[in-house]
């Protein structure tokens, strides 16, 4: 019966800290997009090197050719 005094109050206090715990981390943002960091992996993104690389090989395949056309 005595260590019920002990742990009931530990549990509170326990608890307690959970909610705060859970209370900070939406106020922090940190549910505020769930689906986006999974689905951003399957996107790449173009590097302007690669993307320099292929108006060159471009421009050299088709020599007459210019950017707009």
């Amino acid at each position: 019966m005595a260590a019920l005094y002990i742990l009931i109050p530990v549990a509170v206090v326990l608890v307690a800290l959970a909610i705060w715990v859970f209370f900070w981390a939406v106020d922090s943002g940190q549910y505020d997009d769930l689906d986006g960091p999974a689905h951003s992996i399957l996107f790449d993104e173009e590097d302007p090197k690669h993307r320099a690389g292929i108006a060159q090989a471009d421009k050299s395949r088709h020599p007459g050719k210019s950017e707009g056309e």
